[in-house]
């Protein structure tokens, strides 16, 4: 199998130096993809409405969020005013924020994900841990609403049916597992299926909570998945099946790589992935899986690629036009960024959407080669103003940073109507809540506006509940509500109050325990 993925890497190569070099020369590159950007705009309604002639004209085209686009926007028709070229699909956003929004996908647009794929997989296989089975679990998310019907359910969907054939002898993918419409059906089935692989090297998901959930399920199901996998697993594995805590090293000996969100509201859960694997109780002598961040990829577009020779994050600018804001409202290029200084991206791609405000933050970390590195630091102007409190996000994950949560894998505040106060969720921690619901009421009295709604009696003190059962709880929530489940971000701060019906199972939960 070594050789077919150094036959892959080959494969592979071209586009990777075609994007080595661009990162050479952002400005130019940039310059080249605007163009090319602004000749479908021209040709769509949206542009000639706009007035757009050419690329001169690009400062005619309004900085732009979704809400101002939808009216653009119809899911029923192949064609729309937004771009010349047919919609494929559209394909439903699940983030941390906002309602449901439906993003409309070209061929161009899916080529931008293709390409963004083509350039990570040769730095994995050129510069990362040296495969041998290529045995790959990407994430796969149950159907389990009518409406799931319309939305790429497999993180290789994203890709060209060229490379989506190349991959799939390698991929561990159940007959019809996408199409299950019952949760726990689901898990249970995915639960075997992954246990069988025992040449697994590469799991591919969207956040990390996504394989905590099927971890835990095994964990909790040992002897219902032991006696249906008597004689489909070896006995060492059965026996592995037994154990009170279930190494999962030696479950899966090959497994190489972890691709997952590992910053902003992820990263807690990532470091959750990387104590389950590591069988070191030093992180820097990690025995052999590199649990990799996934960039900046959203719905809308790829943005940036992690690359191990990069030590980083780089822009996806072969593909995307990128456009950056700072704090007192300056638009700057690709090439203008400054280290260490923090922007929101503005991002013009191939499927329709022209200097949209996708309303992340990033921090350029380094450059490498001509190119600036991203770090994504998460949404931007995520606020909870429920009573004039105003908690921003920044904030509020610094606060929950000194109440040093040593044992907390998972972590999130959340408003709660009546009567006005916040809950903070936990899986885990040594303190009792009301030990750490004191610590955190004085902590967020640093902020001026949450002390003075405190003083006043706008809020009342805020409450901690811990249970290792509460991240799944969430999980089946946003589920019923619309959210795909492989793509679910749990925020550290909530901007909408907690719903009647979840707060009831979360202490239901709790007086359970």
């Amino acid at each position: 199998m070594r050789p077919i993925i150094q036959l892959f890497g080959q494969i592979l190569a071209p586009t990777a130096k075609r994007f080595y070099r661009a990162l050479d020369n952002p400005e130019l590159m940039q310059t080249s993809v605007k163009r090319e950007i602004c000749d479908r705009l021209i040709k769509s309604e949206y542009g000639k409405t706009l007035g757009v002639h050419s690329v001169d004209d690009w400062q005619r085209v309004p900085i732009v969020d979704y809400d101002a686009l939808e009216p653009w926007l119809n899911q029923k028709q192949q064609q729309i005013a937004l771009t010349p070229e047919p919609i494929l699909f559209y394909e439903k956003t699940s983030g941390s924020s906002g309602a449901v929004k439906w993003i409309p996908y070209t061929q161009s647009l899916r080529r931008s994900f293709n390409q963004m794929f083509c350039v990570w997989a040769h730095d994995l296989i050129v510069n990362g841990p040296k495969f041998n089975t290529g045995k790959i679990y990407a994430c796969i998310s149950p159907q389990l609403s009518v409406a799931d019907n319309q939305s790429l359910q497999n993180d290789l969907d994203y890709l060209d049916g060229w490379l989506r054939w190349f991959l799939r002898p390698w991929l561990v993918m159940p007959n019809k597992l996408n199409r299950l419409h019952d949760a726990n059906l689901f898990k249970h089935q995915l639960a075997l299926a992954l246990l069988e692989a025992e040449k697994l090297e590469i799991i591919s998901i969207w956040s990390p909570s996504f394989l905590q959930v099927h971890l835990k399920y095994i964990q909790e199901n040992q002897d219902l998945l032991q006696t249906e996998l008597q004689n489909r697993i070896s006995h060492h594995r059965l026996q592995l099946l037994t154990e009170s805590n279930i190494p999962w090293m030696q479950l899966w000996p090959n497994l190489k790589l972890i691709s997952c969100w590992d910053s902003a509201n992820a990263a807690d859960q990532a470091q959750g992935l990387r104590s389950a694997f590591s069988s070191s109780a030093s992180l820097s002598q990690f025995p052999g899986v590199l649990i990799q961040g996934k960039g900046l990829l959203a719905t809308e577009a790829p943005m940036t690629i992690p690359l191990i020779v990069a030590g980083g994050c780089v822009p996806v600018l072969d593909e995307v036009f990128f456009e950056f804001e700072d704090e007192t409202g300056s638009v700057y290029g690709l090439h203008e960024l400054n280290t260490g200084k923090e922007y929101t991206v503005i991002l013009s791609q191939k499927g329709g959407l022209y200097r949209y405000r996708i309303g992340d933050r990033i921090r350029v970390t380094h450059y490498y080669r001509h190119t600036p590195c991203l770090e994504f630091l998460g949404r931007h102007q995520a606020v909870s103003d429920f009573v004039g409190e105003k908690l921003q996000e920044t904030f509020v994950n610094n606060a929950l940073t000194l109440l040093n949560l040593q044992e907390t894998n998972f972590k999130s505040l959340m408003p709660i109507a009546d009567p006005p106060h916040y809950i903070l969720l936990l899986d885990s921690a040594k303190e009792t809540p009301e030990i750490i619901a004191e610590q955190l009421d004085r902590v967020l009295s640093e902020s001026y506006h949450y002390q003075r709604a405190r003083a006043i009696g706008q809020l009342a003190p805020p409450e901690v509940l811990i249970s290792n059962e509460i991240p799944e709880i969430l999980v089946s929530h946003r589920i019923h509500t619309g959210s795909i489940w492989g793509g679910i971000k749990h925020p550290i701060l909530a901007t909408s109050p907690i719903s009647n019906e979840l707060l009831q199972k979360l202490n239901l939960e709790i007086a359970q325990k």
